[in-house]
């Protein structure tokens, strides 16, 4: 073993330790007696003192505040303060370059800082103008550094900062190409770290102007250069990726992209966008399993109990309630309103398709929404079943399907009432509407949609008091309800009370600006006030609404006929008939006009187009027939009446224009018709002294009878008709059906 051991050979080369023993002899304190240069430096020292009496400053001692004056009754005065203040700062000269450098640079920061906060006040012009003043003075600030110090002292972050927020306010101002070129200059600096994670925005951009092709590929670049551990970043431009694919409808690539986020990080907006690629490719089973991720992404939130205070105690009680409505509390419940919001659109899309029919697929999403943390959707998705069924008219199996959730809770029952008793309206069983409306008022006496409903259902049976006390019921537990608001303003229009009526609409016209059946009640109420220049300022606003509405155009017409203006009245009349040819009140206003006008030969297409919509209306053909005769085509006048003649053999006006015309013109027919006259009027004369023969009878026996109603007569007798009072259609109230979305919180 000791073989390759090997000592080391002695030499003759110092010691590692040598040295450490040796001084130098100048430090040596006990040799200084017997040191002669030292001896003779002290003597030297001493023999040149000043006098006695004088003091030898101490100034190694002077920092400290000691003197030696201090030993002769002088106070200690270690901070100097004996001395006075001390000098004043030497002034800074603001023409210094440096200092204009330094100010240069504080005001491109409070530019950029201006346009920032004018961006989040909406003012993006002001924005925009205070990031092009920084672009300016920051290109400025530039040159002067280069002019006093070298290029590596130039504030890179100042002019990054400065050009993104250019960028920025560009594309904000919706200048796409600048904010592009602006962007393009950052990416290509290879001065700026980070810079490539900018083609994102870029990919926006081109996304805004429908170039997909270069949106993606800006997306890529950017995903490329944004490493691994910026997990959320890529993510979401992933995301941007798979919209960007569904915008081209390249559904395969979409779902490609959806895929990997729910695999890796799922989210609500990724799961509802592959389940909108599925359907898209109508592959039935995963768009099923796309739901089922959809169902399973989680929140992260907490639940409810935790805002339920366990007990009595007031200081609990008290946290409790100030973080019951905080701004984190808000945020959850605006993520769990946004979660079931995807989920019920996503059901609605995919129940028709998913299965043979859509009940079956409603059914298949009822029972995956029950095993998943949001069982209280399944509710809603059966009264959207309900909703579905009556959008298809059928109106019994929706009857059905509403009826089940009558042992429900307060809540669902109260929603389900509410389209029941809308459904039963619709079909005028007012009854059994006003049942269900009580039931959902029951269930949930701050429902404004059953309370508004339970007034629709007393507004039929003509109770309009009754009515405007619901409707205002329903407006005090929700005052954002335009339904109640719209139907108390046409009760308090069956009331007369036109004054509240118009209060009413004027409201809801703040509310709904461009709602056509608010215009109108508006113009029809001023009407009703005799204000008719009102009443044509609200049409006109209304027609500007709905500019080919026939009926309009003819209300505006009839206002300037009753003032007397008949220009404007044609106008409007001749527009209406245009657009709907079949109204006979405006062809008869048109004909009528034609005639006033001595344009007869106008007027006959006019009548003659009624003939056609009223063929049994012998008047229609009575006016053409007079149009050819006063135009002086006779021959044409006397065909068409003989024609009349043939249809209605019974009338004596067309005998007797046929007796005149025939005189006029000297036919021999005019005996023939002559005598058919004479005979019809004889016909006509027994006739009416036949009916007043039956009524004296009647009234004999009604005197000497024993003082019972007598039975209704024939058709002249006043007992003939019966009053029916007239019951308001469905459609002149607004009706509030609960859907899945309007739930009561």
């Amino acid at each position: 073993m000791m073989q390759n051991v090997h000592l080391a050979p002695d030499t003759d080369e110092d010691d590692l330790y040598s040295g450490y023993n040796d001084h130098n002899p100048t430090y040596d304190t006990e040799e200084l007696e017997n040191d002669t240069a030292f001896q003779q430096a002290v003597r030297t020292s001493h023999g040149r003192r000043p006098p006695d009496g004088v003091t030898r400053p101490m100034t190694a001692v002077r920092a400290a505040g000691f003197t030696k004056a201090a030993l002769r009754g002088s106070a200690l005065d270690p901070l100097g303060q004996a001395r006075g203040p001390a000098p004043p700062l030497e002034a800074r000269s603001e023409d210094s370059p440096e200092e204009k450098i330094r100010q240069l640079e504080k005001k491109v920061n409070e530019l950029v800082e201006e346009s920032c906060v004018a961006s989040s006040c909406g003012d993006l012009k002001l924005a925009l103008e205070k990031a092009k003043d920084a672009g300016r003075k920051e290109r400025v600030l530039v040159r002067q550094r280069e002019q006093v110090a070298s290029p590596e002292n130039i504030n890179l972050d100042l002019t990054y900062s400065v050009l993104f927020t250019l960028a920025s306010q560009y594309s904000a101002n919706e200048m796409y190409a600048e904010a592009l070129n602006t962007y393009q200059v950052i990416v290509k600096n290879k001065m700026f770290s980070n810079a490539g994670r900018l083609k994102v925005n870029m990919g926006n951009i081109y996304l805004k102007q429908r170039n997909y092709s270069k949106a993606i590929k800006f997306y890529r670049m950017a995903l490329d250069q944004i490493p691994s551990v910026h997990k959320e970043m890529r993510i979401k431009i992933m995301q941007n990726i798979g919209v960007t694919f569904i915008k081209t409808g390249q559904y395969s690539d979409a779902v490609n992209s959806f895929e990997h986020i729910m695999s890796t990080a799922p989210n609500l907006k990724a799961g509802f966008n592959l389940i909108l690629s599925y359907f898209a490719l109508g592959d039935r089973e995963k768009m099923k399993k796309a739901f089922q991720k959809l169902i399973a992404v989680a929140l992260e939130i907490d639940e409810d109990d935790k805002y339920v205070s366990p007990s009595d105690d007031p200081h609990t009680n008290l946290v409790i309630e100030a973080i019951k409505n905080d701004h984190l509390r808000q945020m959850e419940r605006e993520r769990k309103a946004m979660a079931e919001k995807y989920i019920m659109t996503a059901a609605k899309l995919i129940a028709p398709v998913i299965e043979t029919s859509f009940a079956v697929g409603y059914d298949w999403c009822v029972e995956v929404v029950k095993a998943s943390p949001y069982v209280e959707l399944a509710n809603d998705l059966e009264i959207n079943k309900a909703v579905t069924y009556l959008k298809q008219k059928d109106f019994h199996q929706a009857a059905e399907t509403l009826k089940m959730f009558e042992k429900k809770d307060s809540r669902v029952k109260s929603a389900a009432a509410t389209n029941l008793s809308f459904l039963y309206y619709l079909e005028n069983e007012f009854a059994q509407a006003s049942s269900y409306a009580d039931l959902a008022v029951n269930s949930d006496r701050y429902n404004p949609s059953a309370l508004t409903n339970k007034g629709n259902t007393v507004f039929a049976n003509g109770d309009y008091e009754k009515a405007a006390e619901f409707y205002k019921e329903a407006l005090r537990n929700d005052s954002s309800c335009t339904e109640a608001l719209y139907n108390i303003g046409l009760t308090y229009k069956k009331l007369n009370r036109l004054d509240e009526a118009l209060d009413c609409f004027l409201k809801l016209h703040a509310i709904l600006r461009n709602s056509a059946h608010v215009l109108y009640q508006i113009a029809n109420i001023y009407e009703l006030m005799e204000d008719p220049g009102q009443a044509v300022e609200w049409l006109m606003q209304l027609l500007s609404v709905v500019p080919t509405d026939s009926r309009v155009l003819s209300k505006l017409g009839g206002l300037y006929d009753s003032e007397g203006d008949k220009s404007q009245a044609f106008q409007y009349y001749y527009e209406s008939y245009r657009y709907f040819p079949s109204s006979i009140d405006v062809i008869e206003w048109l004909g009528a006009y034609y005639v006033d006008t001595q344009f007869c030969e106008k007027a006959i297409q006019y009548f003659e187009r009624a003939s056609l919509i009223q063929p049994t209306q012998v008047k229609w053909q009575l006016m053409v027939a007079s149009c050819f005769r006063r135009s002086g085509n006779y021959q044409k006048a006397l065909d068409t009446y003989k024609d009349i003649h043939r249809k209605f053999p019974e009338n004596a006006e067309c005998l007797r224009f046929l007796v005149r015309l025939c005189t006029d013109i000297g036919l021999k027919e005019v005996q023939e018709y002559a005598a058919k006259l004479k005979r019809l009027e004889k016909m006509k004369e027994i006739r009416e002294q036949r009916v007043r023969s039956g009524r004296d009878g009647s009234r004999r026996d009604g005197s000497a009878g024993s003082g019972e109603c007598p039975t209704p007569g024939g058709p002249g007798s006043p007992g003939s008709y019966k009053h029916h009072e007239v019951v308001p259609k469905h459609p002149a109230c607004w009706f509030y059906i609960q859907g899945i979305l309007a739930r009561a919180n």
